[in-house]
């Protein structure tokens, strides 16, 4: 009876908890690709979360197996959010900067609007595109240096072609596309299956290309890292993966898919707030002002229908 009751003042804690966990994950990541690879890196992060998942599944008396008319779409699941994106993730992680490789794959809000207005109707509208307009803004004040951002305003889109984007960003993009695309499919893979379970079987299966393609490319799958480096490990596959992509498939199971995938907006808001406390770094008054304009436009994005059709 405890539990019921404290639930509803949780639930908030941990709707937010998965875009935590992923502001640290990728800065954990990053260090790592030094002493491993890619596909190495990305297996490592997946198959022990999806133990944890499925072993939490066990404990929390959910069923594990998954319902045969579910196979299909877990199948594709497993391939784009699992495979690629995590490919495509880390592989992107270790050939651009953490500033516009963060803003790429922080875009995918968007993608899921538009995906899950097609697919499931949900409507978006123009309080929730102009909230959707200001988290990419936001992002972008947090992730793209200022003179970056001042040299595109004088000059127009034509500094971007002097900036073109690296293979390192455009593997970001390709990894925004495909969990956009993956959020959308959880929702089918687990229309008759535990989403929990659904969660864990897709990282395990996601996760076997890549040891697959570790072990064809004669890469160490035990690579030589420190303690330190092993702990960072663990960090992003236990907490990084299993418990923050088993909170947000579960959540993106159900519910308002736009408004709880805009929460993606906080992510490097957090990341930032992790380098001041742990690391004493500072916030350049740009960045102050993304992480508001972040913080509106998630406001705005979850608060559309009130806002637009105000209550009589």
């Amino acid at each position: 009876m405890t539990e019921v009751k404290a639930w509803p003042l949780l639930r908030p804690l941990a709707l937010v908890l998965p875009f935590a966990l992923w502001g640290t994950a990728m800065a954990a990541m990053k260090p790592l690709l030094e002493g491993g690879s890619v596909a190495v890196v990305a297996c490592l992060r997946l198959l022990p979360a999806a133990l944890l998942v499925l072993l939490a599944a066990r404990l929390l008396g959910r069923p594990l197996a998954v319902d045969r008319r579910d196979w299909l779409w877990l199948t594709l699941f497993a391939l784009i959010d699992g495979t690629v994106f995590q490919g495509l993730l880390v592989r992107g992680l270790g050939q651009t900067g953490a500033g516009l490789g963060s803003v790429l794959i922080d875009s995918q809000p968007l993608l899921v609007a538009l995906l899950a207005r097609g697919l499931f109707g949900e409507a978006i509208n123009p309080v929730g595109w102009l909230g959707l307009l200001l988290g990419l803004l936001g992002i972008l004040c947090l992730g793209l240096p200022a003179g970056l951002l001042q040299q595109w305003w004088l000059q127009g889109p034509a500094v971007l072609n002097q900036q073109a984007l690296s293979h390192g960003e455009t593997w970001m993009l390709g990894a925004a596309a495909a969990m956009a695309l993956g959020t959308v499919l959880c929702r089918y893979a687990s229309r008759h299956s535990d989403p929990v379970a659904v969660t864990g079987w897709h990282m395990l299966l996601g996760g076997l290309p890549l040891l697959a393609a570790g072990v064809l490319g004669k890469a160490p799958l035990l690579p030589s890292w420190t303690a330190g480096d092993w702990g960072l490990m663990a960090y992003a596959s236990l907490l990084g993966s299993g418990l923050a992509y088993g909170l947000f498939f579960w959540f993106a199971s159900s519910g308002d898919l736009t408004g709880f995938t805009s929460l993606t907006f906080l992510t490097p808001v957090f990341a930032l707030i992790t380098g001041v406390l742990a690391l004493h770094e500072s916030l350049l008054p740009l960045q102050w002002l993304g992480a508001a304009i972040a913080l509106v436009s998630v406001l705005l994005i979850n608060r559309r229908q009130e806002l637009w059709e105000p209550p009589r």
